[in-house]
């Protein structure tokens, strides 16, 4: 006897039936239906911001069971009311733990008794021992389910997202919001990225907003340790200028998305490409941060020009690396701006505080990164130091020594410096064209050469300003050493008289210190590194674009977009920006304006020399 059609209860909407669904594969073909003619872009908006359409279609086509959370957003995005929502709610709920394969059982998770009763009469019919190994089946059904999960856990940095990966030695690179957990970049970073969680989560709920990323190399050896601390104080500052954008009586507000790109940045790609794919779903408007002055940061901003996503760099100083693309020479880089001081900038204030003395001057540069690719920071330093006129006029041309880091520093930084007591000439500079993470070790080697007594001027770029000034090779009276490289201001010089912009600095000081969703930012991270500051001046760049757009846009509602974003970038002229560095503009190429105010030169260890001539 064929049985009757189940009809819908009364007032339900029209669309697939979650009564009808029995296993997982249904589940997601009938969601599918569910948004009938809508387009993933619509049903994108619908979310508001809580879904993108590249989440909506890899859900959707992937051979599991959505997530709750993805099923309670896309829900309401479809239309359904509350009472339709609790329904697939509950197919849901029925369905979670059942395994992919259609046609299997959808055992309730943990709904043993639930099971038991409706199969009571059969039980009591002697199939006893078949409910036993359905049990049995269902147990191990489940059981491989949870080893699945944990499985995709431990491959996802311990969470159920797919835009994050562990890779090598329990890394976590990828794309946050802050939502997916606060220890997935180690233990260091979870007091910001808890912050960044529950502003994203307030920023949502008001609906009114745009997406920024914050793209770095968020470098840890583990899971639970970070090799690098500048980079906390980094993403600290970052986030310290949205929140306090966001508390303005400003539209729209801003969501932080967090990118990392992992040691070295050898994960660029994944997470540009993720940062791309969401640029439209999400509403990205900007990209800041973008790592340092080397070749993966170049390809990862040449990638984000073509998806014509504006970028704000807070720490590339290498010369050209701007708008123009003159770092590399493949053409111009369209959005690129930048905050930090170029490497000229930072040279030519350390060529005026030299004087005009003689000197003798050799040369120990590098110009590959750990990785083998190009490091254009030590590439523009080496430029600089054999262009700038009052730095290359020092330069002994036979004292020029070259290493690749890949070969072992360690080794050959101790038989560089010998060599400059060998050369026949009186060596009292060396301008230091490498990265900071080898200097301390090059200033031991040069505190035990066979000359140790001469003193000895090391003029680099603003890496040094991470160095530690405590380190014992520039506090031993019998070789004397002396470290000079340019930068920001120091805290006390910003915070000092002389700094027309103190009330600024000031300002971002008390912002930075104060609590940001019962979190609390070190007051040391601003004192131990400028990263915060950059970070924070990169971010309130981007937003001041933004408010400058959503002022001069459509309407008061229309939410402005990377194009409008881009323009406004470029037209910050006469120091439109209110950075905690003061004030500045980005001219036409995309550089910072007021740089020659701002470079200040730094001295470590020793008083410097004076020159012989």
């Amino acid at each position: 006897m064929k049985r009757p059609r189940q009809q819908r209860p009364h007032g339900q909407g029209k669309g697939p039936d979650p009564l009808r669904v029995h296993d997982q594969k249904e589940f997601r073909e009938a969601l599918s239906k569910l948004r009938g003619k809508r387009s993933y872009q619509a049903i994108s908006t619908a979310s508001k911001g809580g879904l993108s359409t590249t989440t909506i279609s890899n859900v959707l086509s992937k051979d599991a069971l959505p997530s709750r959370d993805f099923v309670a957003k896309y829900l309401p995005a479809c239309a359904l009311g509350e009472a339709e929502q609790e329904r697939w709610l509950a197919c849901w709920e029925r369905l979670d733990g059942q395994p992919t394969q259609p046609g299997r059982p959808a055992w309730p998770d943990g709904r043993w008794q639930g099971l038991l009763g409706g199969r009571r009469a059969r039980l009591r019919a002697g199939l006893a021992a078949g409910v036993v190994l359905a049990l049995t089946a269902a147990l191990v059904a489940w059981q491989n389910h949870q080893s699945d999960q944990d499985h995709f856990r431990d491959q996802h940095c311990g969470t159920s997202s797919r835009d994050l990966v562990t890779g090598p030695g329990g890394e976590c690179t990828g794309v946050t919001d802050g939502r997916d957990g606060a220890a997935v970049f180690g233990d260091d970073l979870k007091p910001v990225m808890k912050a960044i969680g529950a502003e994203n989560s307030n920023v949502i709920d008001g609906g009114d907003y745009v997406t920024f990323a914050f793209l770095t190399p968020l470098s840890s050896a583990d899971a639970n340790s970070l090799t690098v601390g500048q980079y906390v104080a980094e993403l600290e500052g970052a986030y310290t200028a949205v929140e306090e954008e966001n508390k303005k009586d400003s539209r729209p507000k801003i969501r932080l998305l967090v990118a990392s790109m992992g040691s070295s940045e050898q994960e660029w790609r994944a997470a540009v490409d993720h940062l791309k794919s969401v640029k439209d779903g999400e509403h990205l408007v900007a990209v800041a941060g973008l790592g340092l002055s080397q070749q993966e940061t170049v390809d990862a901003t040449r990638e984000l020009a073509k998806a014509d996503l504006p970028m704000i760099g807070d720490l590339i100083t290498a010369d050209g690396f701007d708008a123009t693309g003159a770092v590399d020479g493949k053409g111009p880089i369209n959005g690129l701006a930048r905050v930090a001081l170029s490497n000229t900038d930072q040279l030519t204030a350390i060529s005026k505080e030299l004087g005009s003395g003689r000197r003798t001057a050799a040369l120990v540069s590098t110009q590959v990164t750990p990785n083998g690719t190009r490091d254009l920071y030590t590439e523009s330093l080496q430029k600089g130091f054999r262009t700038i006129a009052g730095l290359k006029k020092h330069l002994d041309p036979n004292s020029d020594f070259a290493f690749d880091p890949r070969g072992g520093p360690g080794a050959i930084l101790p038989t560089i410096s010998q060599n400059f007591c060998n050369t026949g000439k009186t060596i009292d500079t060396v301008y230091y064209a490498a990265r900071v993470k080898y200097l301390p070790g090059f200033l031991d080697a040069l505190a035990q050469r066979s000359c140790h007594a001469q003193p000895l001027t090391v003029i680099t770029g603003s890496d040094a300003a991470s160095l530690d000034p405590k380190i014992e090779a520039l506090h031993t009276t019998d070789s004397p050493i002396t470290v000079l490289y340019a930068s920001f201001p120091s805290p006390e010089q910003l915070r000092g008289p002389a700094n027309p912009d103190r009330g600024l600095y000031e300002a971002f000081v008390k912002d930075f210190t104060a609590p940001h969703h019962d979190q609390q930012f070190p007051a040391r991270h601003l004192t131990s590194s400028y990263w915060a500051i950059v970070a924070h001046d990169a971010v309130l760049t981007a937003s001041t674009a933004l408010h400058n757009a959503a002022a001069h846009g459509a309407g008061p509602t229309a939410l402005p977009n990377r194009y409008a974003v881009r323009n406004e970038l470029y037209a910050l002229r006469n120091d439109a920006v209110a950075g905690a560095s003061g004030h500045f503009g980005i001219d036409a190429h995309g550089n910072r304006t007021r740089t020659d105010t701002i470079a200040t030169v730094h001295r470590l260890g020793q008083a410097l020399p004076k020159p012989t001539g």
